[in-house]
């Protein structure tokens, strides 16, 4: 009997083992039962979850760049600007030059400056001036020759006149210290010529007939002849000091008021009187008067170093109680032995004429203030001039 052939069992897979056909489909079962379970993302590489989202959908969202952090244009209006402000690189300010340095950097403007009725946008344009060539402060005049710049009620009550008989507008004052004040600036009145009038004064011809001015003829500068006003008389010093504390009344937001060597008495007057002690007691008492009507403001004069302010002025000021003095130094011959003076002063005066002296003044901290005299009557000319100069020589510090 011939041995029958075997046949084939299984799904037509003759030579697969039954057992392994049972594994396989064991295994199959096994896998659509658990595969709601089974994560084998964990097994693939970062890179293949990317390119395989369904099988980590989760942490595919969290790789992609979001839009906020893209664009700040998504962020929140309330938001907004405290983000750009973060991106904006901030102003870096750079150290003051010595000249910045200076409390005062002032320029003298006569009161001549106003006449010809100066509109409001001149003064204030003049302010602006100033200040754009580096002066943080304008010593202007307000009074000369006798006379007010301004409308005063104590001249027109001692003398029958109201001013100085120059074309100005009222405000003229009142809008250089608010313009002023507006650009950080101070203004301080400049009482020129102080106690001492010329022919020309207004008050001359009553002075003269009152015997309001001491004997002689004074000429300390050349090409004028000047006349003091005699302070030990009541009615004169009377009439200073009134005008002084109407003005620090009338203006209370002046910083200050500056007078300068013209209130002193020549050593060269006939007589050979001693009038310093008269000069002493005059100026305390009218700038006691002031500071009772307005205490904040600064009484200043410029005026000759010490020595010579006493010995050929009769103005001994180291005893007038002032705020603060700047030593006149306009002669350049004595110039060095002036700074030993002004290092224990508030500041120098110079005139345009002495630009030469600007660096040293400059870059010296014993000099803490500068002031500028415009001898030439130029003084729009003369502040460009400096500017220009602190610009070419602007050391830092």
């Amino acid at each position: 009997m011939s041995q029958r052939k075997k046949e084939s069992n299984g799904c037509g897979c003759a030579n697969i083992p039954f057992s392994l056909v049972i594994v396989i489909f064991g295994g199959g079962y096994w896998w659509f039962s658990q595969k709601g379970n089974l994560d084998i993302g964990k097994f693939l590489p970062q890179i293949q979850q990317i390119a395989i989202p369904i099988l980590n959908p989760t942490q595919v969202a969290s790789l992609i760049p979001t839009a906020s952090v893209l664009s700040p244009v998504n962020i929140a209006p309330n938001h907004k600007q405290a983000a750009i402000k973060k991106i904006i690189p901030q102003k870096i300010s750079l150290p003051p030059t010595h000249w910045e340095k200076k409390v005062i950097r002032g320029i003298y403007l006569s009161r001549y400056q106003i006449t010809n009725n100066a509109d409001e946008k001149t003064i204030r344009d003049r302010v602006r001036y100033y200040h754009s060539q580096g002066f943080n402060t304008i010593i202007h005049g307000v009074w000369g020759n006798a006379c007010t710049m301004y409308n005063s009620k104590v001249m027109q009550q001692t003398l029958g006149y109201k001013s100085c008989p120059n074309l100005f507008q009222d405000q003229w004052l009142d809008w250089l210290i608010d313009e002023a004040d507006k650009q950080g600036m101070q203004v301080h009145a400049y009482f020129e010529k102080g106690i001492k009038i010329d022919k020309n004064s207004p008050v001359f011809d009553l002075a003269i007939s009152r015997k309001w001015v001491v004997p002689g003829v004074d000429k300390t500068y050349p090409g004028i002849d000047h006349y003091v006003l005699d302070v030990k008389i009541p009615e004169v010093a009377d009439f200073f000091k009134n005008i002084l504390v109407e003005f620090v009344q009338r203006y209370p937001k002046i910083d200050a008021v500056q007078w300068d060597d013209y209130l002193g008495y020549h050593a060269e007057l006939p007589g050979k009187a001693d009038r310093t002690a008269k000069l002493t007691t005059f100026v305390q008492q009218m700038i006691m008067g002031m500071k009772q009507a307005n205490s904040t403001v600064s009484f200043d004069i410029c005026h000759h170093n010490p020595y010579w302010a006493k010995r050929y002025f009769a103005a001994d000021w180291q005893k007038w109680n002032v705020d603060r003095v700047f030593i006149q130094a306009y002669n350049d011959a004595n110039f060095p032995e002036e700074l030993n003076y002004v290092k224990n002063a508030a500041g120098i005066a110079i005139s345009e004429k002495q630009f030469h002296r600007l660096k040293e003044l400059v870059d010296n901290p014993d000099v803490k203030s500068v002031l500028i005299f415009p001898l030439s009557g130029k003084p729009e000319e003369t502040a460009s001039n400096l500017n220009s100069f602190i610009i070419r020589s602007g050391s830092l510090p």
